[in-house]
């Protein structure tokens, strides 16, 4: 038996703009049934009871906008939340565990907010009732002989103190005008207080900075500070990474592992070098997108993140990815001395009032993926604008003689134009099989087709952009932070992609990323940005990885290891013999696999 899902897109379908092939073309309609009938708002509402699962209406639909998926029969019995008909609903939910860090991980819109929303109490779980919302009695006898029971007691006799760093950290200037050091007084906390958590977060000389003006790393380390400073039983964070360079994640784990000591912490995060450090226990959340989400079961940090790249869920017996994801070292290309130069510039400086930049001189060869790491403010987006003519060095020259294709760091599109006509005027050739099998099948764009540009999400355009520029008629491509608002699966479908379509066509790439093990997937050479952030920047030349990321990690002070079964870098934990050991031999970054038992002592 299986239980019928039927979710509909609102915003792809626009039944005054086609012939209604949903209703028409229904085998129930056509016996006199209302399997699928307009709404008062001229959308299509499809009865799930009458449905037969056939999928006519989904490939009939001009948009696309129609999803018919067919789950286990027993899913239909753990559904916690649907909002209303034909939309998104949840399965099960994670669970909070005492004096313990629980990592979400999962696609953007398979439920992660939406989970922790209905755990901080901010969202009534309705059991897939949305027309007739249930008791808190009722919620309770639900989650009979669970641990979630004396969660949801907790929440309906309002004894559960929750705080939470919300995901869109942006809104706070919206709704609070004065300092960051006000702020934080609302908290309560007293000034010591205030004092300690922002030199924990290096927010002291942002203190009496009015929010409005704080940059998005400031602006979370705010966010984080605030969470942190209240007293409460359960402490969410969505997101907490984004906008941050590395070091100042390093801090922002800190604070949460703090806070673990003494209470609940749930953490939804798609950094995964930064989720498994952090996290005692994950979750994966798999569906899809926009449609449904499916809680796993509790495990380990170190298996759930495994069994994310191997996309099975071994305890389930659930596939949600067709391929597993393999980190790999790259040695250097036979016949590299011969390989073309694309770039090559001498020494770079680059001046101005209060910041000085200086590069190394270097080539960069034909078929090279350079990965670019360091903290924010030292100057990679400079140094990425020189090479690709927008800026001018003050000192030095470059010698370039190849068309660049650029994506800057930070994108706005306020066009009414949609993406497939904005993909096409770029590259007529989008429908290529190459094209389509390497980038828009793997990243599923062709959903987003008839989408306008303005209307997009963060990940959502984030993704147009990256395709965009592989489809310019470039010879080096250049990234800036191209796994900003992407989740874990995307993060790894990108880097892939990057990677795979770069060296089918004979192109060169530059990646700038916070996010390590992306880079560690799609980086055959690495470029250290080093200096005082805000002050003066010096780019080393591209060094080989293994070389590269042991100067990034040395200066960062943290050791990584190799998973055994999946290969991917780890963090040791600080002064754990592991970590001892790799920074006596100065080997930061482990390019062999440790054996089972070092994992299992030194992992978590």
């Amino acid at each position: 038996m299986s239980h019928r899902v039927a979710v509909l897109d609102r915003e792809l379908c626009h039944s005054r703009k086609c012939n209604l092939e949903c209703i028409s073309f229904c085998p129930v309609n056509k016996t006199g049934s209302d399997c699928i009938v307009l709404g008062k708002d001229a959308k299509a509402v499809i009865s799930e009871e009458l449905c037969t699962g056939c999928g006519i209406c989904v490939k009939k639909c001009p948009f696309e906008a129609i999803t018919i998926l067919n789950l286990a029969s027993e899913l239909g019995e753990q559904k916690v939340h649907q909002y209303s008909i034909n939309s998104y609903r949840l399965y099960r939910l994670p669970i909070p565990k005492k004096s313990a860090v629980v990592g979400l991980v999962g696609r953007n819109g398979v439920g992660k907010s939406t989970a922790l929303n209905i755990l901080s109490g901010t969202i009534k779980p309705n059991l897939g009732r949305f027309d007739d919302p249930p008791t808190w009695e009722e919620i309770i006898d639900e989650f009979q002989g669970t641990e979630l029971r004396s969660h949801f007691e907790a929440i309906a006799s309002g004894k559960l103190r929750v705080s939470i760093k919300p995901q869109a950290v942006y809104q706070i200037p919206k709704v609070w005008h004065g300092t960051v050091r006000e702020l934080l007084r609302t908290t309560g906390s007293s000034s010591d207080r205030i004092s300690e958590i922002a030199e924990d977060l290096s927010l002291k000389e942002s203190l009496d900075k009015v929010v409005s003006e704080l940059s998005g790393g400031e602006l979370q380390r705010t966010a984080v500070a605030v969470a942190s400073l209240k007293e409460a039983d359960l402490y969410l964070f969505d997101e907490p990474s984004s906008y941050n360079d590395v070091f100042q994640r390093m801090k922002v784990s800190h604070t949460i592992s703090k806070l673990a000591k003494r209470a609940s912490v749930i953490l939804v995060e798609h950094d995964l070098s930064f989720l498994d450090y952090l996290s005692d226990y994950i979750h994966i959340l798999y569906g899809d997108p926009g449609v449904y989400g499916i809680v796993s079961s509790i495990q380990t940090a170190r298996t759930g993140i495994n069994e994310l790249l191997e996309g099975y869920l071994q305890s389930e017996n659930v596939r949600f990815r067709d391929q597993p994801v393999r980190f790999e070292i790259y040695s250097p290309v036979e016949g590299e001395e011969e390989t073309p130069v694309v770039c090559e510039y001498s020494a770079l400086e680059k001046r101005y009032s209060n910041f000085v930049l200086k590069v190394e001189p270097a080539q960069i060869k034909l078929g090279q993926v350079v990965g670019v790491l360091g903290a924010n403010a030292l100057g990679k987006t400079t140094f990425l604008k020189i090479l690709s003519g927008i800026e001018a060095p003050s000192l030095g020259s470059v010698k370039l003689e190849v068309k660049v294709a650029y994506k800057p760091q930070y994108l706005t599109a306020e066009t009414e134009s949609n993406v497939i006509s904005y993909l096409r005027s770029i590259n007529r050739n989008i429908d290529s099989g190459l094209i389509q099998s390497q980038l828009i099948g793997p990243l599923n764009l062709s959903k987003l087709y008839e989408k306008s540009l303005k209307n997009l999400s963060g990940g959502e355009l984030q993704k147009v952009a990256i395709v965009a520029t592989l489809l310019q008629d470039a010879l080096l491509y250049a990234f800036d932070e191209p796994s900003a608002f992407l989740d874990v699966e995307d993060r790894i479908i990108l880097a892939k992609s990057i990677q795979k379509f770069v060296r089918s066509m004979g192109k060169t790439a530059i990646v700038i990323d916070h996010d390590v093990q992306l880079v560690d997937i799609v980086a055959d050479s690495l470029m250290i940005f080093s200096g005082e952030p805000g002050r003066n920047g010096f780019a080393s030349k591209p060094l080989g990885k293994e070389d590269g990321m042991n100067e990034f990690l040395k200066h960062l002070g943290i050791t990584y290891r190799r998973d055994i079964l999946t290969g991917r870098p780890r963090v040791n934990k600080p002064d754990s013999k592991l970590d001892r050991m790799q920074k006596a031999q100065g080997r930061y970054y482990y390019v062999g696999r440790h054996d089972q038992s070092s994992e299992g002592k030194d992992g978590k």
